[in-house]
This record gives structure tokens, sequence and C-alpha cells, in this order.
């Protein structure tokens, strides 16, 4: 049985919790890794100061609004490819990935350009206060433009899962982590580049992740052909993507937006309390990362198995899927609860107001995320 098959069988036949360990635990661990060297950023920038820390917290919407354009057609598409691939119509799968990938990665440099058009006017509108802005600035003006990469990364990490193969997600995503946990202290502190330093580390694990996807697809291991002429822009196929496509963008812009306000709320209590708020925000997407990771992998089972009309199937999938993430939410909250003082604590060089104002925080947030598995 060639490669192909496999991810077919593993789709449409296995057993539903041998499925969802297979495909939902490596897009998992690779987005809790990914989510983990978001906080390795924040741990070494701690080090140099809250300013600098607040600086990394204001950027860190933007940057999400960026990728929810990935999220827009990867995350819309992947639904409706795994449904073509139940009904066993490759041919349309085949232009429905072309078209999120070269789409998305048009809009995303669309939206670049503008973002670094209007920057400092855009960063200000998220809470950069005036210590704050020269640190956003350099920081944002490197991480920005690299989000491009991020664009094609988070497109194809979720077309690559919709085809089954969850564990060239997984090893894109912890190719990528691992390099930027070992350049974050290199260009920081070795190199003296500051924030600077931290955001082309950043750059340079979003290129290398976006090699692996590259080289997938060049050594013709992806069951899609992506071709500019594939690309179709029918009413039935961007309503499709679309339709799951833009409510997964509106929320991500939303939680954008929760975090600019929270910025600009805490700006009134100085850089320490947006540093204190931003370690809280990384802290937290932790976990709600982790359970969209495994969500990804259950969505290319659920889509099969309702483009195939195996309904039995997908109700297992569903029911499964619940009881597995909300478990993971309890026992991620209680931690989080418990250990908010200690934890945050580890973002600071000893700034007794972040840590009071982001372990009181996190304590709150620890308590809400125990029911995000089962509200998902």
């Amino acid at each position: 049985m060639n490669s192909q098959s496999k991810k077919m069988e593993l789709l449409g036949s296995t057993s539903i919790p041998k499925a969802l360990l297979a495909m939902g635990i490596p897009t998992m661990v690779g987005m809790l890794v990914n989510a983990f060297y978001n906080l390795v950023d924040a741990y070494f920038v701690g080090g140099l100061g809250e300013s600098q820390m607040g600086a990394i917290s204001v950027v860190y919407p933007l940057g999400q609004v960026v990728v929810g354009l990935g999220l827009l057609f990867g995350n819309g598409a992947a639904s409706y490819i795994s449904r073509l691939l139940g009904h066993g119509d490759k041919e349309n799968a085949d232009k429905v990935a072309s078209t999120a990938l070269y789409s998305s990665v048009s809009v995303g440099a669309v939206i670049i350009i503008f973002s670094m058009v209007f920057l400092h006017p855009i960063l200000k509108l998220l809470g950069a206060t005036d210590s704050i802005m020269p640190y956003a600035a350099t920081y944002a003006s490197i991480y920005i433009v690299s989000c491009i990469f991020n664009v094609f990364n988070v497109t194809m990490n979720n077309i690559v899962t919709s085809e089954g193969a969850a564990k060239t997600t997984m090893c894109a995503l912890l190719t990528g982590a691992v390099l930027n946990i070992a350049l974050d202290p290199l260009f920081i502190y070795m190199f003296d580049l500051g924030v600077a330093g931290a955001a082309i580390a950043t750059a340079i694990s979003q290129v290398v992740s976006t090699c692996v996807y590259l080289t997938y697809i060049l050594r013709k291991k992806s069951v899609f052909h992506f071709r500019v002429k594939d690309c179709t822009y029918t009413k039935e196929t961007m309503s499709e993507i679309f339709k799951i496509g833009i409510p997964t963008l509106v929320f991500q812009i939303l939680t954008s937006v929760s975090i600019s306000l929270i910025n600009n709320a805490a700006g009134g209590y100085g850089d320490s309390a947006i540093a204190g708020m931003g370690v809280v925000t990384r802290l937290i997407s932790m976990g709600s990362l982790s359970v969209f990771g495994f969500i990804k992998g259950f969505q290319p089972i659920a889509g099969y198995s309702y483009g195939a009309k195996k309904f039995d199937r997908l109700r297992e999938a569903i029911k499964t899927s619940i009881l597995w993430s909300t478990a993971f939410c309890v026992i991620f909250g209680v931690i989080l609860a418990l250990s908010s003082t200690a934890i945050v604590s580890q973002f600071t060089k000893g700034d007794a107001e972040m840590i009071r104002i982001g372990a009181a925080s996190l304590r709150a947030n620890g308590i809400s995320i125990m029911l995000f598995g089962c509200r998902l």
C-alpha cells in the first residue's frame, strides 16, 4: 500500500481513537511547540527589561491578524478538501488546495505592505507607550515582514493535515520551533541585538519551516499538485472556503482586538502591566493552540467521514474529541491557576508589579480555559 492510500485509510476506516491519536497528537504537539517558542521569545526578551517585553506584547496581535489570513484560506479550504477526498473528487481537491495557497500568500503580502506603511499608527493603536514604541517598531519591522512565510506555513499546515499527513505538519513546526529556541539567546545576547535579535530568530525559523513544506511538495509526497493554473475562483469554491474560513478569521481578529484593548488598558498602569499581560497571553495561547492543533487533526477525519456518508463514524469522532479536549483543558487550567505566581516570575528579573498583575490575570484565565475544549 502506497503512502497516499495509507492516508486515505487513516481518514476513512481506521478506528476513531487510533485515527485521532495519529492525526490529532502530531498537530497538537506541533501547535504546542509553536506556542512554546512564543513563550521562549518572551522569556529571553524579558531579561532585557519590561519595555522590551511590552514591545513584543504589543506587536503580537498584529502578527496574529496577518496569520489569520493563512487560517482564512487554509482552514477554510481544509474542511472542503477533506469532504472532496471523501467523495473521491481528487481533481477539485487539487484546485481548492492551489487556490487556497496562492490566495493566502497574495493577500498576506498586501496586508503586510499596508502594515509596514502605517506601522507607527498601528502600534500606537495596539497600545504602545512612548517608552515601548522604539522597541516595538524595531521588532515589528522585522517580524511583520517575515510573517509572509508564516502565512504560507499556516496555510500549508491546514492543507497537509487535510490529506492525512499530520506528521509532516508536526515536523515543520518542530523544526522551526527548536531552531528559534536555539537562536534566541544567540541573537539577543551573544550578538547583542536585543529585540531585533528575537525578531531575526523568529524570521529564520519561519523560513526553515517553509523549506520543510516546500521539500514535501517538490518531492511529490503530497496528494495535491500546487499550480497557479489550477486556481479557481468559482462561486462554489470560494463560498465553501469562506464558510469555514471567515468565522476563523473573525475569531482571530477578535482575539487580537481583545489583546490590544488589554494592552491599552494596561498602559495606564505602566510598562510592567503590559509586560505581565503579554506573558499571560502567551501562556494561555499554549493551551488554546494545543486544542486547535488537536481539532485540526479531527477536522480531516470529520470531513472525510461526512463526504463518504459515514455518519456513525463522524458522531463517534465528535464525542471522542470533545471528551479528550475538555480533559486536557481542565488539567492545563488547574496547573496555571495553582502555579500562577511561580510561572509569571520566570519572565522577569524581579519586577514585583509585573508578577502581581500577571499572576492575578493568569489565575483568572486558568479557571476560564477549563471550559475551552467543550466550547470548541
